[in-house]
């Protein structure tokens, strides 16, 4: 029976994804990427930037629990092997073959926004892989996932009649208060990136080791119903602890860089993740656990969203943020709006386009609906 609460849930976290997107193009608090807010920090405040500190701990957290969780789901009802060679076609190939089909795009509008000087003389093939590898974007989230989906069917062959699974629906209120300080220990593999301002902090970005333990929690832990069903007893005492650590993050760190060490390291960036990890995954199952015509097309379109609306954020970036000849609130309006338009029209024309909708999409003969 499908959880229509996981669907949701989905959705929803993309959308936050591309709003954050849009105000972390125009942030001046010197987190890696976009092009810069519309006056320096602290003389020009951007108080719209605090939406980063409030969402970051958390979203992409969420987005791997949930992964995990269907990872189980889906495994219960197809063999590893359909499963494997699935999650091969809808995420490796749209990581790496669609980059260079259609995301090399990306990279281009970045080179031409960093006006870096990098590029001259560089041969046209070479310049063209450039932009390739660094169109990736909101794409490190698949590639990741790929590689946790190879390291989970390696998992799996060791716990083969699921001992460890089955012992974990054993999980209560205090084996998740301990996993919240795995959680913590998590992030301490995160690096310090020395130089803020250029690519070297990308390690920062994938984190491969903090998001495969919190991909495993979902698969091994929040896919018993039995856990969830103990979360959903304390949402409205989880939502209150992490909305009141989260305003304490957002008042402590306001105007650093929350994306780098030693803050993505510190108790309060952890605490504020996991207890709003689990005041959501708590609500949703609660209160989202639903369905109509509204859900399902967004669930059914949620991946073309995530996939292509920063293409239009970062086109608006650079056409009508950089000049810095529009009102902030203008560029802000047309960078959300370009993110949903550009995202779903290219969602509709490319997965109805051979090959491309293979390559970009992941979608092998026609389009069907696969959400998860």
């Amino acid at each position: 029976m499908r959880k229509h609460w996981i669907d949701n849930l989905r959705w929803s976290t993309v959308l936050l994804v591309l709003l954050y997107h849009v105000i972390y193009f125009y942030n001046n608090k010197g987190v890696f990427g976009g092009i810069g807010g519309f006056g320096e920090f602290p003389d020009v405040q951007q108080y719209q930037d605090v939406l980063m500190y409030m969402v970051y701990p958390w979203f992409m957290p969420i987005m791997f629990l949930l992964a995990g969780i269907s990872a189980r789901y889906s495994l219960q009802n197809r063999s590893r092997k359909e499963w494997f060679r699935s999650r091969t076609r809808k995420l490796l190939v749209p990581g790496t073959i669609g980059l260079f089909v259609f995301h090399w795009m990306v990279g281009y509008f970045n080179a031409i926004t960093a006006q870096t000087a990098l590029m001259d003389g560089i041969p046209l093939p070479i310049r063209y892989g450039i932009y390739a590898v660094s169109g990736t974007g909101p794409l490190w989230f698949i590639q990741d996932l790929w590689l946790f989906s190879l390291i989970l069917l390696l998992v799996c062959r060791l716990d083969g009649k699921d001992r460890f699974w089955n012992w974990c629906s054993k999980a209560n209120t205090i084996v998740i208060i301990l996993l919240g300080l795995l959680f913590w220990a998590a992030e301490q593999t995160l690096i310090k990136n020395p130089r803020p301002e250029s690519a070297d902090g990308l390690m920062n970005l994938y984190k491969p080791l903090f998001y495969l333990t919190v991909f495993l929690m979902g698969y091994f832990v929040f896919s018993h119903d039995e856990v969830i069903e103990t979360l959903k007893k304390y949402f409205v005492l989880l939502f209150v602890l992490a909305a009141g650590v989260g305003i304490s993050f957002c008042a402590v760190y306001f105007g650093k860089n929350y994306a780098d060490a030693p803050i993505n390291k510190s108790v309060l960036f952890a605490g504020f993740g996991w207890l709003m990890s689990m005041a959501i995954l708590s609500g949703a199952s609660k209160y989202a656990d639903k369905q109509n015509a509204f859900t399902v097309w967004m669930s059914k379109n949620n991946f073309g969203l995530y996939v292509f609306h920063y293409l239009g954020i970062s086109t608006v970036a650079l056409l009508l943020g950089k000049p810095g000849n529009l009102p902030a609130a203008m560029v802000y309006t047309f960078s959300l709006i370009a993110g949903f338009v550009v995202a779903y029209a290219l969602n509709a024309v490319i997965s109805r386009v051979p090959f491309f909708r293979w390559a970009v999409l992941g979608i092998k003969k026609e389009r069907k609906n696969d959400v998860s």
